[in-house]
C-alpha cells in the first residue's frame, strides 16, 4: 500500500471518529494503523485501527470500518502458555454483521468480496447495532463486515499479537507493508 493511501485512510478515519464524538490526539492521529492485508482492495478487504493500549495482560482499541468494508476470517491462536485473544467487540456506530463458527444463518447480510469466496468458511451470523457487544474465544474462526454507513465498534481483549493471526486467506500479510510514494 503507498503511503498516500496510508495518510488518506488515516484522515477519514480520525474524522469519523471525530464525527462520533471520538476524539484522537494528533500523536493518535499518527499511530493509526491502516490493514490492508496485502489485497489492495482496501475499500473492501481492510481495517483501520488505533491500538489505545496493549500490555501482556489487555489490550483497548477502537476498530473502524468504512462502508460494506470487511475484515477478513481469521482466528487468534494460542502461543506458548497463553491460549490465545479472547475479544469482544462493542458496536459504537452503525451496523456490524459477525460470522464465526457454528450453524449458518440461511440468508447472510454481508456480501462476501468477490474473488475470495473461498476463504470465508463461517457463516454463523450475529448482528450488532450501537450498544450491543459479542464476545469471540480464543481459537473460533471470525470475521466482519460493516454495513452501508460503516461502523465503528471498540475491542477490548486480552493480550493482542496481530502478527500470529491465522487467516484463512493465504494471500493475506497481517503486518502492513508500506511504499513510499
Amino acid at each position: 500500500m503507498k503511503r498516500s493511501e496510508v495518510v488518506l485512510a488515516q484522515k477519514r478515519t480520525a474524522d469519523i471518529l471525530q464525527q462520533n464524538s471520538i476524539v484522537l490526539t494528533e500523536d493518535e492521529i499518527g499511530r493509526i494503523e491502516v490493514a490492508g492485508f496485502g489485497l489492495n482492495e482496501l475499500q473492501v478487504q481492510g481495517l483501520e485501527l488505533i491500538t489505545y493500549i496493549n500490555t501482556d495482560r489487555y489490550c483497548a482499541k477502537e476498530l473502524v470500518l468504512f462502508p460494506r468494508q470487511t475484515c477478513p476470517e481469521h482466528s487468534h491462536p494460542p502461543i506458548g502458555d497463553d491460549p490465545g485473544k479472547t475479544e469482544t467487540f462493542r458496536c459504537r456506530s452503525g451496523r456490524v454483521f459477525l460470522y464465526v463458527e457454528g450453524e449458518a444463518t440461511s440468508d447472510i447480510q454481508a456480501q462476501v468480496p468477490v474473488g475470495s469466496e473461498s476463504y470465508y468458511t463461517v457463516f454463523h451470523q450475529i448482528e450488532l447495532l450501537p450498544g450491543q457487544q459479542y464476545t469471540i474465544q480464543p481459537g473460533i474462526k471470525h470475521w466482519f463486515q460493516s454495513g452501508d454507513q460503516g461502523a465503528i465498534v471498540s475491542e477490548f481483549s486480552s493480550t493482542s499479537r496481530d502478527e500470529y493471526d491465522i487467516f484463512t486467506d493465504p494471500r493475506i500479510e497481517r503486518m502492513p507493508v508500506i511504499q513510499e510514494d
